[in-house]
Order: structure tokens, then sequence, then C-alpha cells
């Protein structure tokens, strides 16, 4: 075991325990159920929430798709947790994610600065608007909205093509005045990659709707960046990963605050979460090289339908 990992396993071993002694902590968040008469012991839903994140985490990597997308529709499905404190909860899933990968993804020269400034100050922006929106919507409504959105990105992960190095002939006015372009090596073929994006506008204007339902729903957006970066824009497919994945710092980090100013991240949901999905990211990408990948991204896409149509029937009252 290397010494990175021990030291990722104590830290989360000594959140768990500093879990297991905020009882005061736990008895004061009585919000966070919606069902008031849970006669369950304070740590029992703790330990839940941690075992199903655990799954999760290792699904996430062999499905390619972020542990927020996964989180949400499923906890808020599934538990007795009001969903504000799902979505804020959601957001530092995320989160968590991209703060671990951003600084190597930058090292390795694959996550672009350039590409993400200007989405990021878009997407950002908009989703601090859409965390407000969600908040001052009624329950039902953000829950209808969440359930029709997953099932969307069902539908997307099924008919969306990959374009590993897409054919931009000439960069527009606007990625040239930005300098959006780069350089990197593509270890598996030996050779350089010469990058540009065009239909700069377009992109950028997605970005306002994914920023706003990034905040709303507490996703991440890593589902909707990568296709806008890579067959909107044209950026290759690895650079359109890892600065989506960088992107996912700076907006769920904006949108977080607005839950955590309405107390709407509590200790009792985001440490067991947080533990779960790294231990069960450490898992998963151990799985992955002898894990066929296409049988995870139907599990994947059957989870994301289910749990997308629970939550719309939820919702709606049914």
């Amino acid at each position: 075991m290397s010494e990175r990992l021990k030291r990722v396993l104590v830290t989360n071993l000594g959140m768990l325990f500093l879990l297991l002694y905020s009882r005061p902590v736990m008895a004061a968040a009585e919000g966070v159920m919606t069902n008031g008469g849970d006669t369950h012991a304070w740590w029992f839903w703790p330990l839940v929430l941690l075992i199903v994140t655990f799954v999760m985490g290792i699904l996430a990597v062999l499905g390619g798709v972020g542990g927020g997308v996964l989180f949400v529709p499923i906890i808020s499905g599934f538990f007795p947790f009001h969903l504000d404190f799902v979505r804020g909860t959601g957001l530092l899933v995320a989160l968590c994610g991209a703060l671990a990968a951003g600084p190597g993804l930058l090292k390795m020269n694959l996550a672009s600065l350039r590409l993400a400034i200007p989405v990021a100050l878009i997407a950002s922006s908009c989703a601090i608007v859409g965390a407000m929106i969600g908040l001052a919507l009624p329950t039902n409504i953000v829950q209808i909205m969440l359930g029709g959105t997953i099932i969307g990105i069902c539908i997307l992960m099924l008919i969306a093509k990959k374009s590993e190095f897409p054919d931009v002939q000439k960069a527009d006015k606007i990625s040239s005045a930005l300098r959006i372009y780069g350089v990197y090596m593509e270890k598996s073929s030996g050779k350089v990659v010469d990058w540009k994006v065009h239909r700069t506008m377009g992109g950028l204007l997605l970005f306002i709707l994914i920023g706003v339902m990034a905040g709303m729903f507490g996703l991440g957006a890593g589902w909707a960046n990568v296709p806008v970066l890579n067959l909107l824009m044209g950026a290759p497919l690895k650079i359109s990963v890892a600065t989506s994945k960088f992107l996912l710092s700076i907006t769920d980090t904006s949108a977080a605050w607005i839950y955590m100013n309405q107390g709407c991240v509590i200790p009792m949901m985001v440490v067991p979460s947080l533990v779960g999905i790294m231990l069960g990211s450490f898992i998963g990408v151990r799985l992955l090289a002898v894990t066929r990948p296409t049988v995870i991204r139907w599990i994947v896409i059957g989870m994301l339908g289910f749990a997308g149509t629970k939550a719309l029937l939820k919702g709606l009252g049914i």
C-alpha cells in the first residue's frame, strides 16, 4: 500500500471517527429527515449511507460518470433525507473528486486553463443563481425537474457519440481572441496533438444552462461539460474530460457556498458520503482494468433511469 493511499485512508477514518462522536450535532439536525417519525438509532442512516456510497464510488469509476450524478437521484429517491440536504452533499461529493484530480490533470497538461477560465466564469456565476432558484422552489417541483433531468441524462448517455480527435479546420474569432488552443502529448500513440476549438459562442451559451442546472440539482456537471467541449466546440476527448473535471472544482464550489450558507450541509451526510465515495473510487480504479466497460455502462444507465423515474414519481406524489 502506497504512502499516499495510507494517508488518505487515515484521514477518511479520522473523519468517520469524528462523525461517530458528533452525536450532539446529529441530534440538532432533525430537519434533515423528511419523515419526522424515524425510529432508527442516530448512527443507522450514516452507516447505510457509507455502504451505499462505497458501492456508488466503485460504479462511478467503472461507468465513467461523476459521483454527484449517481448520488443525488439515488439518495433523494431511496433515503429519508430532505432534498436540500441531498443536493448540498451531492455538490461536495462532486467537488471532492474534482479537487483530488485537478492538480494532476493540470500537471499533465491535459486540463486547459485557457479553455476552462472563460467557461468557469459563466458556469460558476450561473451555478450560484441555480442554487438560489433550487432552494426557493417547492421541493416537489425540484423533484419533478430532477427526475426529468436524470432521464434526459440517460438518453444523452445512450445516444451521445465521442470523438477522440475532432476535426477542427479553423479556430473561430472568439477562441482566437481568447487564445484557446494548446498542445499535448498523446502517450498511447506517441504523437503530439495540436488542438483548437470552434463554435465557441454556442458553447459558452450552453454553459449558462449547465451552470444553472448544476447549482439547482447539486449534480455537478461533468455529464454535460464533456459533450459540449468535445462534440460542439471540438476539443479532443482527453482535453474535454480533464478540463471538465477541473471545471467542477470551480463551478461546484460556487454553488456549494449557497447551500452551506443556508445550513444544508451537515456532517451526518457529508462525512460518510465522502468517505464512501473515495474508498469506493480506489476499488473502482483497480477493477477498471479487468471489467468490461460496456456492461458497467448499461448498469449505470439502468440505475440512473430507475432513480430518475423514482424522483419524478416522488415529485408527482405517486
